[in-house]
């Protein structure tokens, strides 16, 4: 038996291609080897063996697993496209003061779905109190288009939404609008991978204006999540690292300051773990006094599931999270997964995939 130093769970993306999926493994494979290298010169490997290993019996199982339900996924791939959208997601929202999701690790009821045209889409809620009226900040995704942008849903005192409108938009697609207050002044720092870059707005005219106030990360930067702890700021997000999959590999940033600088942690990537590296959401302090992390789980695909790691260890030595506790989706919210979990106050929002019929060409 060897010792493991070093372990991958890769992101597959395109699960109806063999060959695009294989490339999304050897990316990582890649990133892993390089990251193993890197620990290695710093004398940064784990001095125990890592728990969980993998014999050559194991991974032929899940080579034949693999391809055996590559021809039925490729049907189904096929029959879904031919029948519904690509992907649509809804908003979901509730106004509670009970525990919450982060606590008791279950959707629960009380649920209702944030309306759309059907022509477009609402996903990445992020809710924010302003002067007593409470906001969802979402993506808005046209798909003429394919490009979002960010709206806000302004709720009245009754918590019934209005008319959803765009604050923010560029010439790249946005998504993820983790909106925040600082030293007195609201902030956005929304997903903007496709930039190749990670900019920080600053509320010019709460909710409706945004000026770009600076950039804090180059990179494929994903889902990133802001958290202050023990007098520094830290950003955790996934990085795609030039190949693979947005969705596996995460990173950590640290800074004294908001404006920065804001330096990469030692030991990233973090980990590369489809179950976990990716945010899904901000950082909660439950009830009992942990510190918890909702992360997209890409076991069943991509939305395919959330779960909640509490943060362990994190200093500029370490990040430790523990593995991912899936929340149970059970209740009266009408899709079967989740994607996002976020709260403010009594204001709880999540978001999952739904399958939305395409319109028949036939009048």
């Amino acid at each position: 038996k060897k010792t493991v130093v070093g372990l991958a769970r890769p992101m597959v993306d395109k699960r109806e291609s063999t060959a695009l999926g294989t490339e999304d493994v050897f990316a990582r494979a890649v990133t892993l080897v390089q990251s193993v290298a890197r620990a290695f010169a710093a004398d940064r490997l784990p001095r125990e063996a890592i728990t969980e290993t993998h014999g050559l019996g194991e991974r032929g199982r899940f080579t034949s697993a693999y391809l055996g339900a590559a021809l039925p996924r490729l049907g189904r791939e096929a029959l879904r496209r031919a029948r519904f959208r690509h992907a649509h997601w809804r908003v979901g929202y509730r106004f509670t003061d009970a525990p919450g999701v982060a606590d008791t690790g279950k959707l629960g009821t009380g649920w209702s779905v944030l309306p759309d045209q059907g022509d477009h889409f609402y996903a990445d809620p992020f809710p924010f109190w302003w002067r007593d009226q409470p906001f969802v900040f979402v993506e808005d995704y046209p798909h003429a288009t394919g490009k979002a942008v960010i709206s806000v849903v302004p709720f009245d005192a009754d918590g019934i939404p209005g008319a959803p409108r765009v604050v923010l938009e560029e010439a790249h697609h946005l998504s993820y609008p983790q909106v925040f207050e600082r030293d007195g002044v609201i902030w956005m720092l929304p997903e903007a991978s496709a930039s190749g870059k990670l900019t920080l707005y600053r509320a010019s005219g709460f909710p409706d204006g945004w000026i770009a106030e600076a950039v804090l990360v180059e990179g494929e930067i994903s889902d990133a999540t802001l958290f202050e702890h023990e007098g520094m700021l830290w950003l955790f997000a996934t990085d795609r690292d030039g190949h693979g999959s947005t969705s596996d590999t995460l990173v950590v940033f640290s800074a004294p300051a908001l404006a920065g600088p804001w330096r990469p942690h030692p030991a990233n990537p973090i980990l590369i773990d489809h179950r976990m590296a990716r945010p899904g959401g901000a950082f909660v302090l439950d009830r009992g006094g942990s510190v918890l992390l909702p992360v997209q789980d890409g076991t069943l695909g991509y939305g395919g599931g959330l779960g909640l790691c509490e943060l362990l260890q994190l200093d500029e030595r370490m990040v430790r999270l523990s593995p991912p506790r899936s929340i149970d989706a059970a209740g009266d919210w009408p899709y079967p997964k989740i994607h996002t979990l976020n709260r403010a106050g009594r204001l709880e929002v999540i978001d999952g995939i739904a399958a939305v019929r395409k319109r028949s060409a036939k009048k």
